[in-house]
Protein backbone atom coordinates (compact mmCIF):
# COMPACT_ATOMS: atom_id res chain seq x y z
CA UNK A 1 0.00 0.00 0.00
CA UNK A 2 1.75 3.10 -0.79
CA UNK A 3 0.56 6.70 0.36
CA UNK A 4 2.59 8.56 -2.93
CA UNK A 5 0.46 10.74 -4.67
CA UNK A 6 0.28 14.25 -5.85
CA UNK A 7 0.78 17.41 -3.63
CA UNK A 8 -2.15 19.17 -2.91
CA UNK A 9 -2.42 22.21 -5.60
CA UNK A 10 -2.15 24.64 -2.81
CA UNK A 11 0.93 23.83 -1.73
CA UNK A 12 2.69 23.61 -5.57
CA UNK A 13 1.20 26.89 -5.79
CA UNK A 14 2.73 28.75 -2.51
CA UNK A 15 5.83 27.10 -3.36
CA UNK A 16 5.62 28.80 -6.83
CA UNK A 17 5.00 31.75 -5.47
CA UNK A 18 7.15 31.76 -2.74
CA UNK A 19 9.94 29.91 -3.36
CA UNK A 20 12.84 31.52 -2.67
CA UNK A 21 11.58 32.78 0.56
CA UNK A 22 11.03 29.45 1.56
CA UNK A 23 14.62 27.79 0.41
CA UNK A 24 16.17 31.01 2.25
CA UNK A 25 14.24 29.83 5.30
CA UNK A 26 14.90 26.43 5.42
CA UNK A 27 18.46 27.89 4.83
CA UNK A 28 18.60 29.65 7.89
CA UNK A 29 17.32 27.06 10.04
CA UNK A 30 19.23 24.31 8.39
CA UNK A 31 22.38 26.69 9.39
CA UNK A 32 21.27 27.50 13.24
CA UNK A 33 20.45 23.59 13.41
CA UNK A 34 23.77 22.43 12.29
CA UNK A 35 25.66 25.37 14.27
CA UNK A 36 24.04 23.93 17.63
CA UNK A 37 25.21 20.31 16.86
CA UNK A 38 28.91 21.40 15.79
CA UNK A 39 28.86 24.01 18.89
CA UNK A 40 27.88 20.69 20.85
CA UNK A 41 30.09 18.53 19.25
CA UNK A 42 33.53 20.80 20.06
CA UNK A 43 32.37 21.78 23.73
CA UNK A 44 31.90 17.72 24.52
CA UNK A 45 35.49 16.97 22.58
CA UNK A 46 37.25 20.15 24.32
CA UNK A 47 35.68 19.16 27.47
CA UNK A 48 37.22 15.30 27.13
CA UNK A 49 40.26 15.90 26.04
CA UNK A 50 40.47 18.93 29.00
CA UNK A 51 39.48 16.13 31.62
CA UNK A 52 41.90 13.44 30.12
CA UNK A 53 45.10 16.19 30.57
CA UNK A 54 43.82 16.64 34.24
CA UNK A 55 43.70 13.07 35.28
CA UNK A 56 47.02 12.69 33.62
CA UNK A 57 48.64 15.73 35.21
CA UNK A 58 46.62 15.08 38.33
CA UNK A 59 48.61 17.18 40.95
CA UNK A 60 49.25 20.36 38.85
CA UNK A 61 49.93 23.92 40.58
CA UNK A 62 46.71 26.28 40.43
CA UNK A 63 48.30 27.91 37.31
CA UNK A 64 48.66 25.01 35.27
CA UNK A 65 44.97 24.82 35.65
CA UNK A 66 44.41 27.83 34.56
CA UNK A 67 46.76 27.61 32.20
CA UNK A 68 45.00 24.68 30.62
CA UNK A 69 41.30 26.65 30.76
CA UNK A 70 42.25 29.28 29.15
CA UNK A 71 43.25 27.24 26.70
CA UNK A 72 40.60 25.33 26.03
CA UNK A 73 38.43 28.21 26.61
CA UNK A 74 40.51 29.82 23.48
CA UNK A 75 40.61 26.52 21.64
CA UNK A 76 36.62 26.62 22.01
CA UNK A 77 36.28 29.72 20.97
CA UNK A 78 38.25 29.22 17.95
CA UNK A 79 36.89 26.42 16.88
CA UNK A 80 33.00 28.00 17.41
CA UNK A 81 33.73 31.04 15.48
CA UNK A 82 35.65 29.01 12.51
CA UNK A 83 32.13 27.18 12.49
CA UNK A 84 30.00 30.26 12.82
CA UNK A 85 31.69 31.98 9.94
CA UNK A 86 31.49 29.36 7.27
CA UNK A 87 27.62 28.46 8.22
CA UNK A 88 27.29 32.27 7.40
CA UNK A 89 28.54 32.47 4.80
CA UNK A 90 26.79 29.80 3.10
CA UNK A 91 23.28 30.69 4.18
CA UNK A 92 24.57 34.34 2.27
CA UNK A 93 25.71 32.35 -0.46
CA UNK A 94 22.20 30.94 -0.94
CA UNK A 95 20.76 34.18 -0.21
CA UNK A 96 22.48 36.02 -2.96
CA UNK A 97 22.24 32.80 -5.57
CA UNK A 98 17.97 33.48 -4.78
CA UNK A 99 18.70 37.00 -5.46
CA UNK A 100 20.03 36.04 -8.76
CA UNK A 101 23.84 36.31 -8.32
CA UNK A 102 25.86 33.98 -9.39
CA UNK A 103 28.35 31.86 -7.63
CA UNK A 104 31.24 33.65 -9.45
CA UNK A 105 30.43 37.05 -8.30
CA UNK A 106 30.17 35.89 -4.84
CA UNK A 107 33.35 33.98 -4.91
CA UNK A 108 34.98 37.15 -6.63
CA UNK A 109 33.14 39.46 -4.69
CA UNK A 110 34.75 37.55 -1.09
CA UNK A 111 38.36 37.38 -2.89
CA UNK A 112 38.33 41.35 -3.24
CA UNK A 113 36.66 41.96 0.71
CA UNK A 114 39.04 39.58 2.21
CA UNK A 115 42.48 40.99 -0.11
CA UNK A 116 41.14 44.51 1.09
CA UNK A 117 40.43 43.69 4.54
CA UNK A 118 43.73 41.80 4.65
CA UNK A 119 45.58 44.56 3.23
CA UNK A 120 44.70 47.35 5.24
CA UNK A 121 44.32 45.40 8.95
CA UNK A 122 47.94 43.29 8.12
CA UNK A 123 49.13 44.02 11.27
CA UNK A 124 46.03 42.83 13.17
CA UNK A 125 45.83 39.38 11.22
CA UNK A 126 49.42 38.89 11.72
CA UNK A 127 48.85 39.00 15.67
CA UNK A 128 46.00 36.79 15.07
CA UNK A 129 47.23 34.20 13.61
CA UNK A 130 50.52 34.33 15.70
CA UNK A 131 47.90 33.91 18.39
CA UNK A 132 46.78 30.89 17.21
CA UNK A 133 50.09 28.84 17.01
CA UNK A 134 50.94 29.96 20.04
CA UNK A 135 47.72 29.09 21.79
CA UNK A 136 47.27 24.95 19.17
CA UNK A 137 50.95 24.78 19.53
CA UNK A 138 51.49 25.40 23.56
CA UNK A 139 54.40 27.47 23.36
CA UNK A 140 53.30 28.97 26.36
CA UNK A 141 50.62 29.77 28.57
CA UNK A 142 49.89 31.19 32.24
CA UNK A 143 52.58 31.28 34.59
CA UNK A 144 55.46 30.18 32.54
CA UNK A 145 58.62 32.36 32.88
CA UNK A 146 59.76 33.33 29.55
CA UNK A 147 61.55 35.29 27.34
CA UNK A 148 60.17 36.93 24.37
CA UNK A 149 63.07 39.38 23.32
CA UNK A 150 60.85 42.22 24.14
CA UNK A 151 59.79 41.25 27.43
CA UNK A 152 60.77 38.86 30.11
CA UNK A 153 58.98 37.54 32.61
CA UNK A 154 55.97 35.43 34.59
CA UNK A 155 53.04 35.46 31.56
CA UNK A 156 49.70 36.38 33.55
CA UNK A 157 47.10 36.44 30.28
CA UNK A 158 47.27 34.90 26.69
CA UNK A 159 45.54 36.31 24.32
CA UNK A 160 44.44 35.82 20.46
CA UNK A 161 46.16 39.57 20.13
CA UNK A 162 48.76 40.23 22.65
CA UNK A 163 50.07 38.18 25.56
CA UNK A 164 50.44 39.68 29.23
CA UNK A 165 54.09 39.21 30.63
CA UNK A 166 54.56 40.81 34.06
CA UNK A 167 58.63 41.19 34.95
CA UNK A 168 60.48 40.99 38.03
CA UNK A 169 60.54 44.60 38.94
CA UNK A 170 56.38 44.68 38.62
CA UNK A 171 55.75 45.86 35.40
CA UNK A 172 53.33 44.35 33.44
CA UNK A 173 53.77 44.27 29.51
CA UNK A 174 51.90 43.97 26.71
CA UNK A 175 53.66 42.54 23.60
CA UNK A 176 51.61 42.09 20.27
CA UNK A 177 51.74 37.93 19.04
CA UNK A 178 52.67 39.54 15.47
CA UNK A 179 56.11 41.07 16.78
CA UNK A 180 57.06 37.51 18.94
CA UNK A 181 59.60 36.28 16.43
CA UNK A 182 61.14 34.13 19.34
CA UNK A 183 60.24 32.47 22.69
CA UNK A 184 62.43 30.81 25.59
CA UNK A 185 60.60 29.57 27.99
CA UNK A 186 61.84 28.20 31.30
CA UNK A 187 59.24 26.64 32.66
CA UNK A 188 58.53 23.43 29.97
CA UNK A 189 59.63 20.07 31.15
CA UNK A 190 62.67 20.31 32.99
CA UNK A 191 65.28 22.89 34.04
CA UNK A 192 68.46 23.48 35.16
CA UNK A 193 70.39 25.10 38.24
CA UNK A 194 74.22 26.31 37.09
CA UNK A 195 76.28 27.36 39.84
CA UNK A 196 79.56 28.88 38.91
CA UNK A 197 81.41 28.85 42.34
CA UNK A 198 84.60 31.56 42.17
CA UNK A 199 87.38 30.06 44.14
CA UNK A 200 90.46 32.11 45.86
CA UNK A 201 93.43 31.03 43.33
CA UNK A 202 95.45 29.29 46.38
CA UNK A 203 92.22 27.67 47.20
CA UNK A 204 92.42 23.45 47.37
CA UNK A 205 90.02 23.03 44.12
CA UNK A 206 90.02 19.45 45.02
CA UNK A 207 88.65 19.98 48.22
CA UNK A 208 86.16 22.35 47.23
CA UNK A 209 84.53 20.06 44.90
CA UNK A 210 84.21 17.59 47.53
CA UNK A 211 82.53 20.03 49.97
CA UNK A 212 80.19 21.49 46.91
CA UNK A 213 78.84 17.49 46.30
CA UNK A 214 78.71 16.93 50.32
CA UNK A 215 76.38 20.73 50.18
CA UNK A 216 74.50 18.97 47.63
CA UNK A 217 73.79 16.02 48.95
CA UNK A 218 72.20 17.66 52.17
CA UNK A 219 70.22 20.42 50.07
CA UNK A 220 68.63 16.88 48.31
CA UNK A 221 67.67 15.39 51.91
CA UNK A 222 66.23 19.02 52.61
CA UNK A 223 64.15 19.43 49.57
CA UNK A 224 63.82 15.89 48.59
CA UNK A 225 60.91 16.90 45.93
CA UNK A 226 62.86 19.58 43.98
CA UNK A 227 65.64 17.61 42.21
CA UNK A 228 65.16 15.24 39.34
CA UNK A 229 68.72 14.18 39.70
CA UNK A 230 71.83 13.99 41.65
CA UNK A 231 73.97 17.15 41.15
CA UNK A 232 76.98 17.52 39.26
CA UNK A 233 80.33 18.99 39.88
CA UNK A 234 81.53 19.71 36.36
CA UNK A 235 84.52 20.62 37.30
CA UNK A 236 86.99 24.22 36.16
CA UNK A 237 84.97 26.28 34.34
CA UNK A 238 87.15 29.39 33.95
CA UNK A 239 90.55 29.80 35.38
CA UNK A 240 92.52 33.22 35.39
CA UNK A 241 95.29 34.54 37.42
CA UNK A 242 92.94 35.58 40.78
CA UNK A 243 90.29 32.88 40.48
CA UNK A 244 89.39 29.27 39.90
CA UNK A 245 85.40 28.90 39.02
CA UNK A 246 84.14 25.84 39.53
CA UNK A 247 80.73 24.50 38.46
CA UNK A 248 77.65 22.59 39.82
CA UNK A 249 74.74 21.72 38.06
CA UNK A 250 71.38 20.19 38.98
CA UNK A 251 68.38 19.16 36.77
CA UNK A 252 65.52 20.11 38.68
CA UNK A 253 61.25 21.49 38.37
CA UNK A 254 61.21 24.80 36.63
CA UNK A 255 58.89 26.03 39.51
CA UNK A 256 61.52 24.82 41.75
CA UNK A 257 64.95 26.21 40.26
CA UNK A 258 65.16 29.32 42.22
CA UNK A 259 64.69 27.79 45.87
CA UNK A 260 67.08 25.29 44.97
CA UNK A 261 69.47 27.25 43.42
CA UNK A 262 69.35 29.75 47.17
CA UNK A 263 69.53 26.10 48.82
CA UNK A 264 72.66 24.87 47.27
CA UNK A 265 74.26 28.71 47.38
CA UNK A 266 73.93 28.84 51.18
CA UNK A 267 74.99 24.86 51.95
CA UNK A 268 78.22 25.58 49.76
CA UNK A 269 78.93 28.34 51.71
CA UNK A 270 78.36 26.72 55.28
CA UNK A 271 80.56 24.23 54.29
CA UNK A 272 83.04 26.22 52.50
CA UNK A 273 83.21 28.37 56.06
CA UNK A 274 83.36 25.74 58.26
CA UNK A 275 86.07 24.09 56.11
CA UNK A 276 87.96 27.44 55.51
CA UNK A 277 87.67 27.38 51.76
CA UNK A 278 88.25 31.17 50.22
CA UNK A 279 86.30 32.61 47.82
CA UNK A 280 87.63 34.68 45.07
CA UNK A 281 87.67 38.62 46.28
CA UNK A 282 86.40 41.43 43.53
CA UNK A 283 89.40 43.00 43.33
CA UNK A 284 92.33 42.13 41.06
CA UNK A 285 94.91 40.30 42.60
CA UNK A 286 98.08 38.05 41.85
CA UNK A 287 98.89 34.68 43.49
CA UNK A 288 102.80 34.19 44.25
CA UNK A 289 104.24 31.38 44.98
CA UNK A 290 107.32 32.09 46.98
CA UNK A 291 109.63 29.46 48.63
CA UNK A 292 112.30 30.04 50.43
CA UNK A 293 115.65 28.60 49.64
Amino acid sequence: MSFAGPLPEWVTTLYADWGPLIRIALSILAALLLRAVMQFMIRRIVKGVSKSVKKIQNGNSPLAQARLLQRTKTITSVLGNLATWFLMFSVISVILSEAGVSAGAIIAGAGILGAGIGFGAQSLVRDLISGLFIVFEDQYGVGDSVDLGQASGIVEAVGLRVTQVRDLEGTLWFVRNGEILRVGNQSQGWSRVVLDVALSYSADVNKAQELMRKAAKETAKALPKHGLADAEVWGINALSGDQVVVRLVQKTKPEHKDELARALRANIKAVFDKSKIKLATGANSIYVNVTNK
